[in-house]
């Protein structure tokens, strides 16, 4: 078919969600575009994969960021799902929703229709919570919510160690409380990774009026006059134009939405023009106002033998728990690497938690891409910055479209994102000098014991922060200068064209931002359809 009534570009968590949602009654022809392979890999359904797919070209983007000023000129890792379900389909896993107050601030920025209380419904409605019903917990819903099916000892000591500085332990983040340390719960089911597509599309590949292409680069949204009418593509080495008699959906994230956006001659005039992009609507906030989570490692050496490492001791013991993963899915193989966690105030004095942990059972140094040091036993702890103040954004590096989007974080330039982060540093250290875990760490590697002052740390950070992977904000949500989409998320001054991913947030929310883009992508189907039907 070369017409249908809606054009998803982008099967990420975003767009499996509304693939499912405007074709579920059969009356609306739909098409999904992705770019990438389908999810047929065994490292994205075994929970552990993750750890290769953060080298996989095939399944993964692996951007990298244009030399970051703020960082010695470093260029930062940015992984991207590239495959049905996204990054839902390479991420660890973590169920997080955020704090309430994130969402009634997109509410007072004059987002009506965004507070908590509007979008809880939506959390509950899209999760199946094997827990069981409450006042913030759905069971009816696709996207399968489990305890994590692997508990390794370490991960208990960091609880208690964390107790014992003084941290409430928290059975679930997602309740009446987001403080505190314990477990995540995870996007799995029966063992198996529960992403995107898994949840909500796989399901439906068999529903007659839902195409679903992969493999299929969109290179630009068609436009008669203001109003969108197609997309061009190319899939198997040939070009088509597919037309959309009712809208064409942009769910390609935080870099690629704003990208095809300006490839497609909508953006700021200035970036438009100095890469020979025609003008079809001035739109001065595309790529703007990016925002993500910067995080670094706190990394020590483990004297003990029960976590995970490429060890003789180590992978004896893990043995018997890989092969319960063949029979029973359950042991290391169903890890998510980060089970353990919590959010924490960086000062008792505030309201809510500014600093989330993100605990690692094995020695974690450059994205899990560094094989030597996953041959040393260790632990890791992220130490994440939940609310920064610093922005950056996304440009082009050309007109082409397979020219990866240039991508500047700007991160660490804000004088009170350097002061938490060092604070939050601090912290870490606090924990791992408690028992049980005191007792068993050996030396610091990373930030190392020579680094003591803030201004030590500061340096640190420059040389080796990263970000967690939850960029949001590039096509912001809002009727300012600067937004992009309303608050029913269409294009402003375009007709038939929304965006709907996190980059339409317009501020980032304090946790991993799966779960509230799954959440976004229902609650904007349900206006699609009121306002089609």
């Amino acid at each position: 078919m070369d017409s249908f009534d809606f054009i998803i570009v982008g099967g990420g968590s975003a767009g499996c969600v509304l693939a499912d949602k405007l074709s579920a009654d059969g009356q609306f022809q739909v098409c999904l575009i992705e770019a990438g392979p389908k999810d047929s890999s065994p490292f994205i359904h075994v929970p552990l994969g993750t750890i290769e797919l953060m080298r996989s070209s095939k399944y993964n983007w692996l951007y990298d960021t244009a030399p970051e000023a703020t960082q010695n000129q470093r260029q930062i890792f940015n992984p991207r799902g590239k495959t049905l379900g996204g990054s839902s389909s390479v991420n660890a896993m973590l169920y997080v929703r955020g704090q309430k107050e994130d969402y009634d601030a997109w509410r007072d920025m004059g987002n009506e229709g965004w507070g908590y209380d509007d979008v809880l419904p939506y959390f509950k409605a899209t999760q199946h919570q094997e827990r069981g019903a409450d006042d913030y917990h759905g069971i009816d819903g696709p996207l399968n919510v489990a305890e994590s099916r692997c508990k390794l000892p370490v991960f208990d000591k960091f609880i208690s160690s964390a107790a014992n500085a003084g941290y409430p332990i928290n059975n679930d983040f997602n309740g009446a409380s987001q403080e505190g340390v314990g477990y995540y719960q995870v996007t799995q089911k029966d063992g198996e990774r529960c992403s995107a597509a898994k949840a909500f599309l796989t399901p439906n590949l068999d529903r007659p009026n839902l195409t679903v292409l992969t493999e299929a680069m969109v290179e630009k949204v068609l436009f008669e006059e203001k109003i969108a009418v197609g997309v061009r593509i190319k899939h198997k080495q040939k070009w088509k134009e597919i037309v959309a008699h009712k809208e064409v959906i942009l769910s390609a994230g935080a870099f690629n939405s704003p990208q095809l956006l300006m490839l497609s001659g909508v953006g700021p005039k200035a970036e438009l023009e100095k890469h020979n992009i025609p003008v079809v609507h001035e739109l001065a906030g595309v790529g703007q106002n990016l925002q993500d989570h910067v995080d670094i490692i706190v990394l020590n050496e483990y004297q003990e033998t029960d976590g995970i490492a490429f060890r003789p001791v180590a992978m004896a013991k893990l043995a018997p728990s890989i092969l319960k993963y063949f029979t029973k899915r359950e042991g290391v193989l169903t890890s998510a690497a980060a089970e353990a966690g919590g959010f924490i105030k960086t000062d008792s004095t505030l309201e809510r938690p500014d600093i989330q942990l993100h605990f690692m059972p094995f020695a974690m140094d450059d994205h899990g891409r560094n094989l030597t040091m996953l041959c040393r036993y260790g632990v890791a702890m992220h130490v994440c910055l939940l609310r920064p103040k610093s922005r950056g954004q996304v440009t082009l590096f050309g007109n082409a479209p397979h020219l990866h989007p240039k991508i500047e974080l700007n991160m660490l330039s804000d004088k009170d994102d350097q002061a938490l982060m060092v604070e939050g540093v601090r912290r870490v250290r606090e924990i791992f000098a408690q028992h049980p875990l005191a007792g068993e760490l050996g030396n610091e590697i990373y930030p190392g014991v020579s680094a003591t002052t803030d201004e030590d740390i500061l340096a640190f950070l420059r040389e080796r922060a990263n970000t967690i992977y939850h960029p949001v904000g590039t096509c912001k949500m809002g009727s300012d200068e600067m937004a992009v989409v309303d608050k029913d998320l269409k294009v402003h001054g375009l007709k038939s064209l929304r965006v709907i991913d996190a980059s339409i947030m317009p501020t980032l929310i304090s946790g991993n931002t799966n779960a509230p883009t799954i959440m976004i992508a229902a609650k904007v189907a349900d206006s699609i359809l009121a306002q089609h039907q």
